[in-house]
Formats: C-alpha cells, sequence, structure tokens
C-alpha cells in the first residue's frame, strides 16, 4: 500500500536538541513526557519538512539551540509513494533556511510535492474564537495541502501588495504605478480564491464519510461583512483601480483574498463554531484534520503526515480512542505529542513510542512500548 512516511529523523541543534536521532517504522508515534522536556521541538523538525515555517511558524534564527548558536540541521529519510528521498533543510547563523533534497538544492515549494502534511496544535484551540489572520492560515494550510503551487501565489500576492501599500501610504496618484502591481496580484488572488474554494469543497466532501465521535462543521469562505468579494482576475484589477482612493484614505488594501475568512457551523446543531462549547470546538477542529487527510488521501495517493501536539490530554477515553482508530483505518503515519504514556493506552502496539526527558538542559529520547 503506497504510503508517506518520515523514515528517520536526525536532529543536529535544534531548539534544545544538542544531537537526536529517531527511526521509524510507518506506525503512528506516540511522544511522551514533561512539559518543557523537548517533545515538541520533534513536531516542530518534522513540520520543517513541509514547505514554509513549521508549526511554531518560527524565524530561522529562533530554532538553533542556545548558547552554541552554530545554526541547525535537520535530516530526514522519507518514504513517498514507493519512493525512498533524503531530505536536509538547515540554516547557518544570519542565513536563511536551505532545502536539499537527494543531494541536491531546492526550493521550499518542492518539498510539497513529495510529503503532505497537517497538523493541529494548542495555539489553534482559539481558532473560532480569535481574529481571522489564524483562520486564514488554516485555510491556506488546508489549500497547501492539496496545491503545492498554492505557497507560490500567495507569496507573489503579498509581495505585490506590500508594494501597493507602500505607494498608498506614500500618496502616489500616478495610476501607472499602480498597473502592473495590482495585474499581479489579481492574478495571483484569483489563483488563491480557487486554490481555496476548491480544498474546502473537498474537505467538506469527505466530512460525509465521518463517523459520530467527531462532529461535521459547515464550512465557508467569506468576506468582511458588507464588502464585496470579487473571484475572478478581472474582476480584482477593476476592484483594486476602483478602490484606490479609500486605500489611500487607509494607507492599506482593503480588497482582496487577504481579507478573507473561514466561517465554520456545527452542523448537527446549526451553531457557529465560535459559540460551541469548548470541547465541540475542539471536536470540530480534529473533525477538519480527519477529513482533509481523508480527502487527501483520495487525491494523493496516500495519507498526510499528521502532528498532533497535546490533541489527547482534552479529549475523553471515547473520543480518545475514536481518534486513534481514525488514525488507524486510514494508515497515518501520526506523530502525537502528551505528558503521560497513559494518554496512548488505547494504541498499544499499534503506535510506537518514544519517552522525553530532559538532563542537563539537553532533550534525552529514548523508545518505549506504550503500556
Amino acid at each position: 500500500m503506497p504510503r508517506l512516511a518520515v523514515t528517520s529523523l536526525l536532529l543536529s541543534h535544534f531548539r534544545s536538541h544538542l544531537r537526536t536521532e529517531l527511526f521509524f517504522d510507518g506506525r503512528p508515534v506516540a511522544i511522551w513526557g514533561p512539559n518543557g522536556a523537548g517533545k515538541t521541538n520533534v513536531l516542530e523538525a518534522v513540520s520543517l519538512l513541509s514547505p514554509g515555517r513549521g508549526l511554531r511558524r518560527a524565524a530561522p534564527e529562533e530554532l538553533a539551540r542556545r548558547p552554541e548558536a552554530v545554526g541547525w540541521k535537520l535530516k530526514a529519510g522519507i518514504e513517498s509513494l514507493h519512493q525512498n528521498h533524503e531530505v536536509e533543510t538547515f540554516a547557518e547563523p544570519g542565513a536563511a533556511r536551505s532545502v536539499m533534497i537527494d543531494g541536491k538544492p531546492a526550493p521550499q515549494a518542492a518539498l510539497g510535492r513529495i510529503l503532505r502534511m497537517l497538523w493541529l496544535v494548542p495555539s489553534m484551540d482559539r481558532l473560532w474564537i480569535e481574529g481571522a489572520d489564524g483562520r486564514r492560515r488554516f485555510l491556506d494550510r488546508m489549500t497547501l495541502s492539496f496545491e503545492p503551487g498554492h505557497a507560490e501565489a500567495v507569496l507573489t500576492y503579498e509581495k505585490a501588495m506590500r508594494e501597493r501599500n507602500r505607494l498608498l501610504k506614500d500618496a502616489v496618484r500616478d495610476a501607472r504605478w499602480y498597473g502592473a502591481l495590482e495585474a499581479q496580484m489579481a492574478e495571483a488572488g484569483a489563483a488563491i480564491i480557487a486554490n481555496r474554494a476548491a480544498a474546502v469543497a473537498r474537505v467538506a466532501a469527505a466530512q460525509e464519510g465521518a463517523g459520530a465521535a467527531f462532529p461535521a462543521a459547515d464550512l465557508a469562505i467569506l468576506a468582511p461583512e458588507g464588502e464585496e468579494a470579487p473571484a475572478t482576475a478581472e474582476a480584482l484589477a477593476e476592484a483594486f483601480a476602483a478602490g484606490r482612493g479609500r486605500d489611500m484614505a487607509a494607507g492599506r488594501t482593503l480588497t482582496g483574498p487577504h481579507r478573507a475568512d473561514l466561517g465554520a457551523t456545527y452542523a448537527a446543531k446549526g451553531v457557529p463554531a465560535g459559540q460551541a462549547s469548548t470541547g465541540e470546538q475542539k471536536a470540530l477542529l480534529i473533525s477538519l484534520v480527519l477529513a482533509n487527510a481523508r480527502a487527501l488521501a483520495e487525491d494523493f495517493g496516500a495519507p498526510p503526515i499528521l502532528l498532533l501536539d497535546e490533541v489527547a490530554a482534552h479529549l475523553d477515553a471515547g473520543r480518545r480512542g475514536a481518534l486513534y482508530d481514525e488514525i488507524c483505518a486510514l494508515g497515518a503515519q501520526a506523530v502525537m505529542a502528551g505528558t503521560g504514556a497513559e494518554l496512548f493506552e488505547a494504541l498499544g502496539s499499534r503506535a510506537q513510542g518514544f519517552e522525553v526527558m530532559e538532563e542537563s538542559g539537553l532533550s534525552i529520547v529514548i523508545g518505549r512500548s506504550i503500556p
């Protein structure tokens, strides 16, 4: 059966890990230990095998172990649809992150062609009740999992928008200065909008196969209240041109996909996700991640790697068991972290176990059987 899996992982001078080498056999991975021991650092290392800044959105210089500050390096063996790859990513002091695939320099976007990855971390627990920025990032990570080229469209759009915003703040009125930038924004923006809509449709369809343990969510991509949401390149270009006066007064671009929000409703109750209980909000998030994984398994040919940090601690025994059963049925390699081995008891021999301890400021990882 085709699969996506990290088969080996080396962390060198990464966060609290001076040198940690792990070997995985494709089963789900349970990592436990006290807070601050370095569990999440392992999940973050795995997340950096995908495009972007990882699950903590950290800058390269933040990842280097202190006090050495000699830079950091990650090296991983990857199995992707019956092909084996070696991936390295690293950053020297003061330098941007570099990527090598099979010994050759590669752009970060190339990582998305061999690995698909989803994650759920504690900071996302407030997704439905905080600002739209976090929901847009969640939406774009979902979209990127289906379409690796989405990252390039977002970067192109944001770069052109920064230049346009600079013109607006400087009160530049010459239309010729805006034309080329707005054309770039319109083309990239239309791609962003189409990619997001396709991803939401795929996840919505995959939720139909969800079990009773995790509630389905009705999703919608929303524009700010009272504002238009042009979707085609032509309509976006017209909106940018027509909005220059208003945008100049605001000092920023007020129309476009950077203003979108992701709305979710607890389908069975008809309640907006932000008004659901804390437990229901968590269950909705898990449901979306699992639906995303099911859809990816169909589209890509293998389920994605799942990174789940402290997810089990907030679930009762029934939902915890249901989550593990879903992961195993999907055939996904999930890397999960928690404070105690008892949180993973329902997995038993279906998963590999690792205990993380701190000794003299170093993270030590030891293979263990799950009790």
